[in-house]
């Protein structure tokens, strides 16, 4: 499962950050006024467990404000039950959780209302840039972001060590060099594994520099040929080859479990949000896991990439805007982000990642690493100018029918795929209304 499959919790590394304070909506807004004694209620659309505990503080705070927050389903199913709502003109909730990728499908077409009404561009500076890029669209703002995902590799330091490894893999290179180390181990050793994760590729891609998504309003240019993307493709096209990526097992899954539980499989490179799964999924494994950055394609690089991570935003035809507002910006950015984060939420917040006790808190299960450190300089590092097309939700799911007889089969290459995938991606694009090449 991905991020936006689970709350992302890391609960082992963040604390409650007493010195924030709140911070209220001022802008005039449409719809359900936020002032006086008139009773509004808010409905909240979430899969995000971490919002919920921020109603009470809010709640007693604005007494006029009522709000109510419902999992109408995670990402895929809330996105369909969204879209259905504002085509039948009623039943459209206030606010709405979204993927960042999924942003501009909204944002393009008019259904999500432009912030700036509320002041939002004065909340800038508290967000890693990264993350408010995301929640841009042609240079308005659409959403705040909510929690992220930047991605760092998770490593079985007694698997490295048993295969003769003593540190990390600093780059490619050396991650390569200690796949074949690993994968001698024998008994199903394996550094990672992949049965067609698009997130992961992308994360490799963007990382790289490459940016194979150009949108500039309804236009948008797919290009996987750019000296970035071709780099890493190429490099996992060979780790593929070479047999150096368990093609077995499915992440999430059962065996997926037992692999990390008993130390054959080495390394997962996914979002910060692992942090908190990973005690779940591999209990046995406690103490011998550490979180490093993203090995780098040159040495002395510091350049990261994201994987997941989620954001808020209004619908344009929501009743009450300000009051949905006042809410998003208490748990997203002031008195109510203490509460989430206490409550495990990984957030983009320069308040909370520079924070020093988030910094210096141990996580025992990760052998009393300080993984927020980490964790933060992963989310800083993201590399910028990384856009998704409008309509990457459909794009992502027909990915995954394209890359599955390559797994299973070998047949094919990668660039292939991407290939098949930007043929299909146009074609899709152009019907849709927009103007795809």
């Amino acid at each position: 499962m991905r991020l936006s499959q689970k709350v992302r919790l890391l609960a082992g590394a963040l604390v409650p950050l007493l010195a924030l304070t709140a911070c209220s909506g001022s802008g005039s807004g449409s719809g359900g006024s936020a002032g006086g004694d008139e009773q509004v209620k808010v409905t909240v659309w979430s899969w995000d467990g971490t919002v919920e505990r921020a109603v009470p503080g809010f709640q007693a705070a604005n007494p006029n404000i009522k709000v109510e927050v419902v999992n109408a389903g995670s990402s895929q199913d809330e996105y369909k039950a969204l879209d259905n709502a504002i085509q039948a003109g009623s039943g459209v909730p206030d606010l709405v959780m979204f993927e960042y990728f999924a942003v501009p499908y909204f944002a393009v077409p008019g259904k999500l209302a432009d912030l700036a009404e509320f002041g939002v561009d004065r909340l800038r500076n508290d967000y890693v840039p990264a993350a408010w890029s995301d929640v841009t669209v042609n240079g308005k703002v659409y959403a705040l972001p909510s929690d992220y995902g930047p991605s760092a590799m998770f490593y079985n330091a007694a698997t490295l060590k048993k295969a003769g490894i003593a540190e990390p893999p600093a780059t490619w290179d050396e991650y390569y060099e200690a796949a074949k180390k690993i994968r001698a181990l024998g008994d199903g050793y394996y550094i990672a594994q992949d049965t067609g994760d698009i997130f992961f590729l992308l994360s490799l891609i963007w990382q790289a520099g490459g940016r194979p998504f150009k949108v500039d309003g309804t236009r948008v240019h797919i290009d996987f040929s750019d000296p970035g993307t071709t780099r890493a493709v190429a490099f996992w096209q060979k780790m593929l080859d070479e047999g150096l990526v368990n093609t077995k097992i499915t992440g999430w899954s059962d065996d997926w479990n037992r692999a990390l539980n008993d130390g054959t499989l080495a390394t997962q490179t996914m979002g910060g949000w692992l942090t908190s799964t990973l005690p779940e999924r591999a209990p046995e494994a406690a103490g011998d896991f550490r979180v490093a950055l993203m090995p780098q394609w040159q040495q002395g690089d510091k350049v990261g990439a994201a994987n997941g991570g989620s954001s808020f935003g209004i619908p344009a035809a929501a009743e009450h805007k300000e009051a949905a507002f006042k809410f998003l910006e208490y748990f997203a950015h002031g008195g109510g982000l203490a509460t989430r984060v206490d409550a495990g939420a990984f957030v983009p917040n320069t308040s909370v990642l520079e924070n020093k006790e988030f910094q210096s808190k141990a996580n025992k299960y990760f052998g009393d690493q300080k993984t927020g450190v980490v964790l933060a300089e992963a989310t800083e590092i993201v590399g910028s100018g990384w856009q998704y097309p409008p309509f990457f939700e459909w794009a992502r799911s027909i990915y995954g029918d394209l890359a599955s007889p390559f797994y299973t089969s070998g047949n094919g290459s990668l660039a292939e795929i991407l290939e098949q995938w930007r043929q299909r991606c146009i074609q899709y694009g152009n019907e849709q209304g927009f103007q795809v090449d």
